[in-house]
C-alpha cells in the first residue's frame, strides 16, 4: 500500500514508479520560486500494473486532503483512470476520449482529471520537426501502442483536420494486441483519416523490420517505457533507422539503450536524435499551470526561461553527485 502522510501545506505529487529519479524533484522549488508559488512536491511510487485498490488510495487521498493540490501521473495514466475514474467529478474532453489521466487538480471542492498528453505531445513534436516537414513523404513510427502513443495520433488527427502536414503513414507497435485494440477503437470513434498501421510486434526483431520498411525523412519513436521504466531498448542493435530521418525517445532518463543505439548510427544515417527533456519540460509545465490555476507560456522568452532553469537545476545537482562520489 502506498505510504500516504496529510500534506502539511500546499502540495502536488508526482505518480510514478521511480520518481525519485526524476529532475522535477529538483527543478520543481526553483520553479516554484520562478512562478511565486509557496508549494511542495512529493513523488508517490507505485509498482507496474499495481492493483486498482492502490491507485483508488492514492485518488481518494488527494480529493480528501485539503493541502494536496493535485499531481501529475506518467505510467500509471490508464489503470488509474480505469480504477477510480468514480472518483473524479469532471474530466476533460481528451480524458473521457482516451480514458487515461495525466493531470489531476482541483476546481473549488471537485476533483477534476485531465489527458494532457495530446497537447504536450503536439507541442514537443513541433519543436523537433519544422511546420511542412512531413510534405516530403516521411512516415512516423510508433513503438508501443500505451497513452503516450495514442495521444499522440490524436494530436496529429486534430492537425490533419486543420489542414496541416502530417506523416504519410503512421504504423504503430506493440507487444500485447489489446493495446492496439484500444487504439484502433479509438480512432474509429473519432473517424480519423490518418493512415494508421497497427503491427503485433512481441519481439524486437519485429520492430527492426518496420524500421527499415521506413522511407527516408520517417520519424522512429520509442512510446514503450524501455530505458526508463524497465532496462532495454524495444529494437536489436540490427536496426537500421531511416536515412535523414529522426530518433526520438519520449524519455530522457534511465539507460536510454534507444538513444545510444540511434546516436551510433546518427553521422551515418543523417539521423537526428532527441531525447524526451523538451516533452518534460511541456508536460510539467503544463501540468502546473492546471494545478495551481496559473498561466504559464508555452514559447517565448518565458517559456525558455524556465527551461533554463530546468536545465540548470540538473546540471547542477549532477555536479554535486558528481563531486561527491
Amino acid at each position: 500500500m502506498p505510504n500516504l502522510e496529510p500534506a502539511t501545506g500546499p502540495t502536488m505529487y508526482f505518480i510514478g514508479v521511480t520518481t525519485g529519479s526524476s529532475s522535477i524533484m529538483k527543478v520543481f522549488p526553483r520553479w516554484a520560486a520562478e512562478l511565486g508559488l509557496d508549494a511542495a512536491i512529493h513523488g508517490i511510487d507505485l509498482p507496474l500494473d499495481d492493483t486498482p485498490e492502490n491507485y483508488r488510495e492514492v485518488v481518494s487521498f488527494i480529493k480528501k486532503d485539503p493541502h494536496s493540490l493535485g499531481g501529475l501521473v506518467t505510467t500509471h495514466k490508464l489503470n488509474l483512470y480505469k480504477a477510480a475514474r468514480d472518483l473524479f467529478d469532471g474530466v476533460g474532453e481528451d480524458t473521457a476520449l482516451l480514458e487515461e489521466v495525466s493531470s489531476i487538480s482541483k476546481r473549488g471542492g471537485e476533483l477534476w482529471g485531465h489527458a494532457m498528453d495530446p497537447l504536450t505531445s503536439g507541442l514537443s513534436l513541433e519543436a523537433i520537426v519544422p511546420e511542412g516537414h512531413w510534405s516530403a513523404g516521411g512516415e512516423l513510427l510508433l513503438l508501443g501502442a500505451g497513452g503516450s502513443a495514442l495521444a499522440l495520433t490524436l494530436y496529429l488527427h486534430r492537425r490533419r483536420a486543420r489542414g496541416l502536414d502530417v506523416p504519410a503513414r503512421v504504423v504503430v507497435t506493440n507487444r500485447r494486441p489489446h493495446r492496439l485494440e484500444e487504439m484502433r477503437a479509438v480512432h474509429a470513434r473519432l473517424g480519423t483519416s490518418l493512415n494508421v498501421e497497427y503491427v503485433l510486434a512481441p519481439r524486437p526483431e519485429l520492430n527492426d523490420e518496420q524500421v527499415a520498411a521506413l522511407p527516408p525523412g520517417s520519424m522512429v519513436v520509442n512510446a514503450t517505457g524501455l530505458g526508463k521504466d524497465r532496462p532495454g531498448s524495444p529494437l536489436t542493435n540490427a536496426a537500421r533507422f531511416p536515412e535523414g530521418g529522426v530518433a526520438w525517445d519520449f524519455n530522457y532518463r534511465g539507460d536510454l539503450l534507444f538513444l545510444d543505439q540511434a546516436r551510433a548510427q546518427s553521422e551515418e544515417r543523417g539521423l537526428r536524435v532527441e531525447d524526451g527533456w523538451t516533452y518534460f519540460i511541456h508536460g510539467w509545465t503544463r501540468v502546473i499551470a492546471e494545478v495551481f490555476h496559473i498561466d504559464i507560456p508555452t514559447s517565448g522568452p518565458g517559456f525558455d526561461r524556465l527551461a533554463r532553469i530546468a536545465q540548470d537545476a540538473t546540471a547542477t545537482a549532477h555536479s554535486t553527485a558528481q563531486k561527491g562520489a
